[in-house]
């Protein structure tokens, strides 16, 4: 199957560990052109040169921190200089916070809300302008199912992912008349490098094998997800095959949450 994504220019934030970092390699190994942020400028160097050696594709990368009006604008318009334009972006940047309402604090809180809300917000007025100029411009938030099935040990989490599938939902409606294609990807429990906090709240004694066995026995899946699964999602969505879909909220949790 043709994705149709050979020569398209790809932002994804978050983009040198985890999930992001499944997904700019998904997205490569489809012919896209990469943009990659994250803060930590050693991992995202060697996941750039990474890149480049196995894909071939152009890729640009650039240490930002996503909480930061002037460095999201400045990375997305040199990265849009770089590559040439943009027609993806793929906002990933963002990590779980545990604990019930008297657990978190209200200067944590408003922290996790602006990486996971007002980041993506930066990240979308600042590509705006290039996507409108796309002929396959796709946004993709990377949500979370406690976004959807509020789990009460996540409270901030599931609040804050709530708003940002509201805000997904409303922007997919705002941005149809330019053609741009707006949608979230949750996904449940998946094996990454960012499990320390959920650990250290849930498990602090545990290992990381034994917390992936306990997640795995409550999912009809049997199984922790992997990263490149919900890549694969991710690139679909960003994809000519994606054409009539805006405003959609795909879970990928194996089954996990049980909402209709």
């Amino acid at each position: 199957m043709d994705l149709g994504l050979k020569g398209r220019k790809a932002l994804v934030t978050g983009g040198s560990k985890g999930i992001g970092r499944a997904i700019a390699f998904e997205l490569a190994g489809e012919g896209a052109d990469l943009a990659i942020c994250a803060r930590g400028a050693r991992d995202l160097d060697d996941t750039a040169a990474t890149l480049r050696e196995e894909t071939g594709v152009d890729v640009f990368a650039g240490a930002a921190d996503v909480t930061d009006t002037n460095e999201i604008r400045a990375f997305v318009e040199q990265a849009a200089a770089a590559l040439g334009g943009l027609d993806i972006l793929v906002n990933n940047a963002g990590s779980a916070l545990p604990g019930t309402f008297e657990d978190v604090e209200e200067v944590r809180w408003r922290a996790d809300l602006d990486v996971k809300l007002f980041a993506a917000m930066r990240c979308v007025r600042a590509a705006l302008p290039y996507l409108k100029q796309s002929t396959q411009a796709r946004i993709i938030n990377i949500n979370s199912i406690v976004g959807r099935q509020i789990a009460p040990e996540y409270i901030a989490n599931s609040t804050d992912r709530a708003a940002c599938l509201a805000f997904s939902k409303g922007l997919a409606d705002n941005l149809a008349k330019y053609g741009v294609l707006v949608n979230s990807v949750n996904p449940g429990n998946v094996k990454s490098q960012a499990w320390g906090s959920t650990l250290d709240y849930f498990a602090p004694d545990a290992e990381l094998e034994e917390y992936y066995a306990q997640a795995s026995r409550e999912t009809p899946l049997g199984r922790v997800g992997e990263a490149d699964e919900i890549a694969a999602v991710v690139t679909f969505l960003a994809s000519k095959r994606a054409s009539y879909i805006t405003g959609a909220s795909i879970d990928v949790d194996g089954g996990l949450v049980r909402y209709i």
